[in-house]
């Protein structure tokens, strides 16, 4: 038991080392049991599983193959393998043609054929479960690419892909007993829970893609399903790979992924066997691409990025660790990098430093001081909001925290207002209507709050300080922030004393004494959430920043509340 902790501690540090995570150690019986208790869990497997997080741009990480494969080159046990593509002499090599019906649904096709393969029930799981998780990450749950995997020894070239009308394809899907048509599989397959969430893809389309062998059999209709007839098992010797996509470069590297990790179980090891796709115009492609490239970093650009200062010869190393042969060239000015078909994730110099600082060792970079000296401070407006929290919070008022999104209705129709008054910014395509507009006040947001209390004992006073958003078209985002501060009592009588007071004890803590020269005064106005006669504006540092007085009835009743309500809104900004 201690040799087997200590293992999985040695396997958790050279995950870490690798810029994986091991997430966790446990069995599918461990995870029916958290999930669903014990009893529940009987019969499932005790089998020992790795959950390890990988990175999602690392398609080469998702199966066994690809980690172990990674994990032996970084640790220097074997060199990364030379990926080959190998065409077949003259009329051996198998066609995919594609007709001009399929640019109405998926365009592109890609193909490659792996031959004299030996699957195991281990290796042929792996398989099966890359394309998935293919299919869950990089193709989009099927909408940019669909991989479609037959025993090439039970059907026979040329390959057609073309798109017809449901009506006209028939044929038996697999692990069926018997042929349906089109439409018939889109229905049988409404209720299963792995495969109804791809027939949106093309169920509204005029025309369905599909693959038919010279014989006329079907290979596949994707993105939806394969053909029973061309399924492979373990016996399989040869497959043929075809992936249909909306997206061509996507295709590629899908392919390009699967391939390379699974031509290590062919006759000729790493050897692909190449397909000629033809185009309806007559362009032609050979598949897969397997290109290998050449990019040129230099050595100090490696080094100041990460903070290291190795010897060009030493970066060269630790990035053939990483796969990625290295060499130093030009009087060690720079360092020669190959990148491999499988490392779709390197598009720019920063993906090969990363690559270089995972090999050094991020625990092995020295910590140092930064050269910029600079002190952190708070940002003065979030100062002064927490200054304010703590006193209002003693003057007897609970702070309430709302949602910075509402209804139109909130910040207009209860408040008397129009909406194009408000100046409100809206959100495009609102997944509810509580969450329409950003909030031009703090009002709506208190008011509902006391709505949803309305059984707690009074009176209720609460406060908030909160932004809130108006539209500005001389900012850059056409919207600006402002820091608002607004308070509400609530009680049998209006108390428009208390909510003066409220505002009194708010001058105060901000310095601002009561006179019109320097400090503050109110006025009496009229504003649209207000009763008559019972509202007044805010000036201070010669400026209006907001109102106080008793609401407007119509309000309170909009709001379902009962009682009479007092409140105040203001712009704290000025006051920094």
């Amino acid at each position: 038991m201690r040799a087997e902790f200590e293992a999985d501690e040695e396997f958790d540090e050279l995950c870490f080392e690798f810029g994986l995570e091991l997430d966790e150690i446990t069995s599918e019986k461990d995870i029916i049991s958290k999930e669903q208790g014990g009893g529940k869990a009987e019969g499932a497997s005790d089998v020992i599983l790795y959950k390890i997080d990988v990175p999602a741009n690392r398609y080469d990480l998702l199966c066994l193959e690809g980690l172990v494969r990674g994990l032996q080159v970084f640790k220097e046990r074997i060199k990364a393998p030379r990926y080959k593509k190998v065409i077949p002499p003259n009329g051996e090599i198998q066609r995919l043609l594609i007709t001009e019906e399929t640019s109405q649904v998926r365009p592109h096709a890609v193909a490659a054929v792996l031959r004299n393969i030996t699957f195991t029930k281990d290796r042929y799981d792996s398989f099966i479960d890359l394309q998935e998780k293919l299919h869950q990450n990089i193709c989009r749950k099927r909408a940019l690419v669909a991989i479609g995997t037959h025993d090439l020894d039970t059907i026979s070239g040329p390959f057609t892909y073309t798109a017809r009308p449901p009506s006209e394809i028939k044929f038996k899907p697999l692990n069926q007993s018997k042929e349906y048509t089109a439409s018939e599989i889109l229905d049988l397959y409404r209720t299963d829970s792995h495969l109804k969430q791809y027939l949106h893809i093309i169920e509204n389309k005029p025309i369905y893609p599909v693959i038919y062998d010279s014989n006329g059999i079907v290979l596949s209709m994707p993105p939806v399903i394969n053909g029973d007839h061309s399924k492979i098992n373990l016996n399989t010797r040869n497959v043929f790979i075809e992936c249909t996509a909306t997206d061509i470069t996507k295709a590629k590297i899908v392919l390009d992924i699967l391939v390379t990790m699974f031509s290590e179980y062919c006759e000729k090891q790493f050897s692909v066997e190449a397909t000629e796709v033809i185009y309806p115009y007559g362009k032609t492609c050979i598949y897969p691409e397997l290109a290998y490239r050449k990019e040129k970093v230099k050595p100090d650009l490696i080094n100041k990025k990460i903070g290291i200062s190795e010897t060009p010869s030493n970066l060269a190393k630790l990035l053939t660790r990483m796969c990625l042969k290295s060499r130093v060239t030009g009087n060690g000015n720079n360092i020669e990098i190959e990148i491999p078909p499988t490392r779709a994730d390197i598009i720019h110099a920063c993906d090969i430093i990363e690559d270089a600082a995972i090999a050094y060792g991020y625990n092995n970079i020295q910590m140092t001081i930064p050269k910029t000296y600079t002190i952190a401070n708070q940002f003065p407006l979030n100062k002064l909001t927490e200054l304010l929290r703590q006193d209002l919070a003693a003057a007897g008022f609970t702070e309430a925290l709302t949602f910075a999104l509402c209804s139109q209705e909130d910040i207009a129709d209860k408040l008397g207002m129009d909406i194009s008054a408000t100046k409100a910014v809206h959100i495009a395509n609102p997944k509810t209507a509580e969450f329409q507009v950003a909030r031009t006040s703090l009002l709506p947001g208190l008011l509902k709050t006391i709505a949803a209390n309305r059984k707690m004992p009074l009176p209720l006073k609460l406060f908030e300080i909160s932004d809130i958003v108006v539209k500005d078209s001389s900012k850059d985002v056409g919207a600006r922030n402002y820091r608002h501060l607004c308070a509400v009592y609530y009680n049998k009588n209006p108390g428009f004393e208390v909510i003066h007071g409220f505002l009194d004890r708010v001058m105060q803590l901000l310095d601002v004494p009561p006179n019109k020269e320097n400090g503050y005064l109110i006025k009496a106005t009229e504003g649209f959430a207000f009763f008559p006669g019972r509202c007044a504006e805010i000036f201070a540092k010669g400026q209006s920043i907001g109102r106080l007085g008793v609401l407007h009835p119509d309000v309170i009743t909009k709001f379902e509340l009962t009682m009479p309500c007092s409140a105040l809104e203001i712009n704290i900004e000025p006051f920094l």
